[in-house]
């Protein structure tokens, strides 16, 4: 887990493009946004977008210079996505800090935060409890 938020930079583009329903969860997995923004956006990407890549921003950077042709749904999936992403990562990068006490409570004696991690992930299940919810909005549950 020490280089978590590193393993999704690439995916981080991929996930901010696409959620419609994003009020079915605070967060949406990177595969989830990828196959929103196929469904709101692919005839956007195809006529606006045309061979650039997911990676580096250029797609999302593609649709937001061409928001005056690009579809109202695909402009509202995008900025759903940019903001429940955003979200993800912010929990991914707090987990441990908001699980911090409760690690020290259920976890004694467990080194390294993969191992916490998975040890809070089988212990953890109080709802509404922050470091569960942390654990959940970082898409580790």
């Amino acid at each position: 887990m020490t280089n978590r938020l590193g393993i999704f930079g690439g995916a981080i583009l991929m996930a901010s493009l696409a959620l419609t329903g994003l009020g079915r969860a605070q967060t949406i997995s990177y595969a989830d946004a990828v196959t929103v923004l196929a469904k709101d956006c692919g005839a956007d990407i195809k006529k606006h977008c045309r061979g650039l890549n997911l990676g580096n921003n250029e797609i999302r950077n593609c649709l937001e210079q061409n928001q005056a042709k690009v579809s109202p749904a695909c402009t509202s999936t995008l900025a759903s996505v940019v903001a429940s992403i955003q979200m993800r990562l912010e929990a991914q990068a707090s987990v441990f800090k908001v699980c911090a006490g409760r690690a020290k409570q259920l976890c004694k004696g467990v080194v390294g935060e993969e191992h916490i991690l998975q040890c809070l992930i089988k212990t953890e299940r109080l709802d509404g409890e922050k470091c569960n919810a942390a654990i959940t909005n970082a898409g580790w549950r």
